[in-house]
């Protein structure tokens, strides 16, 4: 059963509960500490990015740096972010009604107000999954394949993601979903998402994950924005690679290959971050300013004051 992973604390009453599961994996792969139901099947959702670029990668994408890292994102839509996206579609020779993923805001609060000052609606090239979207494409045109089925669960590049999936995480596939963009979602657990993490972190990378891990280190504000948790986690957790998945999901890999995933049940990101900022430091024993800034930013406001806070339980 899930446990209690975090609560709600509003001037000194607990008013709310946060319930999920987590796992931390050594760099076999093995289980060094849980709670809740690490091995059941689960949708990772963008936590997957590194696995789907590894696919692609493998498939011949021809991307690099920034714009390999973009691969991997669900970004905010800032201008460099954007602008990555229109240089994967005309790498692949397409342009932006190529996309196939829903019509969207950017994320990112200045970035979704300066469209609608100037007039501009929702586009798919806004949306956070776009960087993704343009990398299957690009691999696509690589080879030879249709573009305008890639969202198929039947399509080769979409089998090619599902035994990618299965390698990196040693557990099969039982559920293919559409995710928020379209793209199918493939299941895992918490235990394969970890072990994913790791391989990708640590020194066991192969060739093509280490590729991406680089990218990603060198790059990061491209994978999310320059405001979100984890690009601050990266930048200040030398040799980390963090990414978030939709309903409070989270994976973090160490260096050393260690690595943890996380999901909160309710879906709620103000207590995936804390819970996964007290992992890395009371399970993982990672001392990083970073954490400790990550973990003070979690209050619960009343009338614009902080009158609270987000407690882990970890």
């Amino acid at each position: 059963m899930s446990v209690p992973l975090a609560h709600v604390i509003r001037s000194g009453l607990v008013e709310g509960v946060h319930y999920g599961s987590a796992v931390v994996v050594d760099a076999a792969g093995e289980i060094i500490w849980s709670v809740g139901e690490v091995n059941k099947t689960m949708f990772a959702r963008s936590s997957n990015k590194f696995m789907q670029t590894l696919a692609m990668v493998q498939l011949g994408l021809p991307l690099h740096d920034e714009l390999l890292a973009l691969a991997c994102a669900s970004h905010s839509g800032e201008d460099f972010q954007i602008a990555g996206v229109r240089q994967i579609l005309a790498q692949a020779g397409l342009t932006p009604d190529s996309l196939k993923c829903p019509a969207e805001f950017p994320l990112d609060e200045s970035a979704r107000n300066d469209l609608i000052i100037k007039g501009i609606s929702k586009a798919p090239l806004y949306m956070n999954c776009s960087g993704k979207h343009a990398a299957m494409l690009l691999t696509c045109v690589v080879n030879n394949w249709d573009t305008d089925t890639y969202l198929s669960p039947d399509h080769p590049l979409q089998h090619a993601c599902k035994q990618t999936i299965e390698e990196c995480t040693g557990v099969p596939v039982e559920v293919i979903g559409v995710d928020g963009c379209g793209a199918p979602v493939m299941s895992s657990s918490l235990v394969g998402v970890a072990r994913s993490f790791g391989q990708f972190a640590g020194p066991a990378a192969n060739d093509d994950q280490r590729i991406i891990a680089n990218a990603v280190r060198l790059y990061p504000e491209y994978v999310a924005g320059t405001w979100r948790d984890a690009t601050k986690l990266m930048q200040g957790l030398p040799g980390a690679l963090a990414k978030d998945g939709a309903e409070g999901v989270y994976g973090i890999g160490l260096g050393d290959g260690r690595a943890l995933a996380l999901k909160i049940d309710d879906g709620a990101e103000r207590a995936r971050i804390m819970v996964a900022m007290s992992i890395l430091r009371n399970v993982l024993g990672v001392v990083s300013q970073e954490v400790d800034r990550q973990l003070e930013r979690r209050t619960v406001l009343g009338g614009g004051l902080p009158v609270g806070e987000i407690e882990s339980l970890v």
